[in-house]
């Protein structure tokens, strides 16, 4: 069986006064690509922001690769090897695209070279000099994951990577997805389109009121068809 890379128990998470995540429970194992399913205010991204310690105060365990992450910071969390893509992507318009790639610090030996990821990414190459506000929403998207991957980080949360963006930009950032699977890396997705991630997650997570509601693996899938379209009318 697969190493455990990511465990979460009982994970109480605040914004403020607003206690958004009650008690939620994973576990993500290494190698893997694992999707939170769920319609938009369910807790999906506050659960990736309090992996990496970007929500108010948190209660419960985040263990990752067996170190206890509830009380880290977020930089600490980063040195265990979380590289975290937010759907706002961050990319600096000041910055060209090469810059961006080059500004987060490699945490962690065994991230991907600039060759690399420009073979993965040729756009990037291409676009290298360009200012970040010249960049397509793909290309930026496409900015943001390469980003992590240098720094070494080995278990990916890649929140809603495919929204808003043309078909085929979002049938590249799937094989980029298969991609890394096969390099070995573990993938947590947030995704609100069904249809990009359904094909991909080896397990689902189905959120509700900041609670896991339901679990399910990928050979299960069209035997929850029918719950999915009740909690997600997909």
């Amino acid at each position: 069986m697969s190493k455990e890379l990511l465990r979460i128990e009982g994970l109480n998470a605040w914004y403020g006064e607003s206690h958004i995540l009650h008690g939620v429970d994973l576990t993500v194992n290494e190698g893997e690509v694992v999707c939170l399913l769920g319609r938009n205010g369910a807790g999906r991204t506050t659960t990736m922001r309090a992996i990496v310690g970007l929500t108010g105060a948190r209660k419960g365990s985040i263990r990752i690769d067996g170190q206890e992450a509830i009380k880290l910071p977020p930089h600490k969390v980063a040195r265990l090897g979380v590289g975290y893509c937010p759907e706002e992507r961050g990319i600096f318009a000041s910055l060209t695209a090469e810059e961006n790639l080059m500004l987060p610090p490699v945490i962690r030996p065994g991230g991907m070279g600039v060759d690399e990821i420009y073979a993965m990414f040729p756009n990037l190459k291409e676009r290298a000099s360009s200012p970040g506000t010249r960049l397509s929403g793909g290309e930026q998207q496409m900015l943001a994951v390469a980003r992590i991957l240098r720094t070494g980080a080995r278990l990916l949360l890649l929140d809603e990577i495919s929204e808003g963006l043309a078909p085929v930009i979002v049938q590249k950032l799937a094989e980029m997805i298969r991609t890394l699977k096969a390099k070995g890396y573990t993938i947590v997705l947030v995704e609100q389109n069904f249809r990009f991630a359904a094909p991909l997650a080896d397990r689902f997570y189905v959120m509700e009121h900041g609670r896991i509601v339901r679990q399910f693996e990928q050979r299960e899938l069209a035997d929850n068809m029918g719950m999915l379209q009740e909690y997600l009318g997909v």
